[in-house]
């Protein structure tokens, strides 16, 4: 490949990276918004969806433009279709913490609100996950991306009891059930962000290991 070809690669990765880090930064907004119960946060999550759909179609096109122009074979072949997966996983993130951003501002009406503590923890949990697959990706660490994989079992888990606990709650104070609902929805969310981690996490070993590890759960262990 020429110099050329590596200059793009190079171009394409900070692309990337600068979408990653903007989608990292709605994300801890959101969350923020819930937690603080900051409707203001919340909005500004909400209005800046655009400017990260403007960036994923950027940096499809360029990826595009590498494979029509330079045919690239092996790692580099696998790069590029990583960062086609990972650009459409980025933006799909961003979806999920306007819909988190919008629970937030329905839950900031209640400001006195507890949340639960499963809650919390997935917060802290998903966000984390969302931060070592882009450093995964970054460093091209396929350990820190298995490791990644492995975290989503305990938000799997962790969302499954916030069911039970929300059913709970609603039949313990049915007057509340909008409320439990939006936290509920929340929880959702918050597992969706975390399988998308994973996804990133999973193509990052497949761009350095070529290795396809959707599925096979053992290789997370």
């Amino acid at each position: 490949m020429s110099q050329h070809f590596f200059r793009e690669i190079e171009n394409l990765k900070k692309k990337l990276l600068t979408l990653g880090a903007v989608v990292e930064e709605r994300i801890a907004k959101a969350l923020a918004a819930v937690v603080k119960h900051d409707m203001k946060l919340a909005l500004e999550v909400v209005e800046g969806d655009t400017e990260i759909d403007l960036m994923e179609v950027d940096v499809e096109e360029d990826c595009l433009k590498l494979l029509a122009l330079y045919q690239p074979v092996a790692i580099d072949l696998r790069f590029v279709v990583a960062v086609l997966k990972i650009n459409t996983d980025l933006e799909r993130m961003a979806d999920h913490a306007v819909n988190i951003a919008r629970r937030a501002e329905y839950l900031a009406t209640y400001p006195n609100a507890e949340l639960p503590a499963e809650l919390e923890i997935m917060l802290q949990k998903a966000q984390t996950m969302v931060r070592d697959s882009l450093d995964a990706f970054v460093r091209q660490d396929p350990m820190l991306a298995r490791r990644v994989c492995t975290a989503d079992r305990e938000v799997d888990q962790l969302n499954r009891q916030m069911h039970v606990l929300i059913q709970q709650q609603i039949r313990a104070d049915p007057e509340r059930v909008e409320q439990f609902i939006h936290q509920l929805s929340v929880s959702r969310q918050l597992e969706r962000v975390a399988d998308l981690a994973t996804n990133i996490a999973e193509d990052v070993v497949y761009t350095v290991e070529g290795e396809i590890i959707r599925h096979r759960t053992a290789v997370y262990s």
